[in-house]
């Protein structure tokens, strides 16, 4: 792969056989993935970072993308997931003083193919219409026919079905310890975290064990955790069955369990709750989301393409007593969190630790504080 250059001819080929003309942004080359859209205005760096994103290109609906360039402190992983980088008009300097590069330069580094001067409002509308689907970002020497392109698309696997924690978690243990004095020890599921939780956790006086995705519940429990943190990641939840299962465990055990996006779909399961596959997925940081119990609106970032079956505010049996979906998206009706009513488990879609504007959602950590510190009363 060799460095983006503007007079460098790329394509976007969907897996409906539209095409999109640009130049090369970033690596050049091809690569694959679901096309998905993100309406983040801020935040690009932390997007690109974040495991949720493994093995989807991602389009910027804002217009301009890079002006802040790219710094030491925002990413959210070691290294980018994206699978691919689609942009209307890539800024051409960077004007930030904790800038040590450019977004350009970055994607270049890392090896990940995207595409600029596309029309992104197009795009977007042919996504929500025809909905989330595989794609191709083709460029240099992989440039080729439109219908050779489609074929190399139509060839690459599908998000439905795709097993992918196993691919972003950790291979080894580790912890992040508390900042100030050890209120609490939570063991922290890697499904495909990000960096800012267990930085939210430490915030709370909480000593994070990161986990790898395949732990089994006898060497979960061997952490002598106060708590079980089920984070966000990629791929569709109908396959995570170890998880599940474990989170099992965790409820027969009534430990205090906290899930987000991905983990809020592991604990839907293990309460015994469907998915299903979203037209086009929730990416973006303005999106509201109703408390139930409250009829509070909540400001929040999401990024998911993948949803709990249920009907907000409706209590449903469940192998641990009852339990109620207890958050909905007022744009779509989708489920946006579950809670356990006779054991200490409650989930969001969402993500608490994200806020690139609003922080509506941070006091989630501070109530599973709050369950730990009544579990231990």
């Amino acid at each position: 792969m060799s460095e983006t250059n503007e007079r460098t001819a790329a394509a976007l080929v969907l897996e409906d056989g539209r095409v999109f003309r640009g130049e090369a942004f970033g690596a050049t080359g091809e690569t694959f993935g679901e096309i998905v859209f993100c309406t983040a205005m801020t935040g690009y760096q932390e997007t690109l970072t974040d495991p949720s994103y493994h093995r989807q290109i991602v389009v910027a609906t804002a217009p301009q993308i890079g002006n802040t360039g790219w710094n030491d402190e925002d990413d959210e992983s070691g290294r980018v997931w994206v699978s691919g980088y689609v942009v209307r008009d890539p800024a051409r300097i960077t004007s930030n003083w904790r800038a040590t590069g450019s977004l350009a330069g970055a994607l270049v580094e890392q090896g990940v193919v995207g595409i600029s001067g596309v029309d992104t409002r197009s795009l977007t509308r042919h996504l929500r219409e025809r909905g989330a689907m595989r794609a191709g970002v083709f460029s240099g020497a992989a440039l080729a026919a439109p219908d050779a392109m489609l074929v190399r698309v139509l060839e690459s696997p599908r998000m439905l079905g795709a097993d992918l924690a196993g691919q972003v978690t950790t291979a080894e243990p580790y912890v992040v310890p508390a900042e100030g004095e050890r209120r609490f020890r939570v063991a922290a599921l890697d499904l495909g975290i990000k960096s800012n939780t267990p930085r939210m956790l430490a915030a709370r006086g909480i000593e994070t064990h990161v986990l790898p995705s395949t732990t089994t519940l006898d060497e979960l429990l061997a952490v002598e955790a106060d708590g079980v943190f089920l984070s966000n990641g990629p791929g569709d939840p109908a396959t995570a069955d170890h998880a599940v299962a474990l989170t099992r465990g965790v409820l027969e055990r009534r430990v205090p369990l906290f899930g987000i996006c991905f983990g809020n779909q592991i604990l839907g399961r293990a309460l015994g709750l469907g998915t299903y596959k979203l037209r086009y997925g929730h990416r973006g940081i303005n999106i509201p989301v109703i408390d139930v119990a409250t009829g509070t609106v909540a400001i929040t970032a999401q990024n998911h393409g993948f949803a709990l079956e249920g009907e907000p505010g409706k209590d449903f049996d469940t192998p641990f007593g009852k339990a109620a979906v207890s958050h909905y998206c007022p744009n779509d009706g989708c489920v946006e969190g579950v809670r356990a009513l006779e054991v200490p488990a409650f989930s969001v879609q969402y993500h608490p630790e994200a806020a690139a504007g609003p922080h509506d959602a941070a006091t989630l950590f501070d109530r599973f504080a709050t369950m730990m510190e009544a579990r231990g009363a």
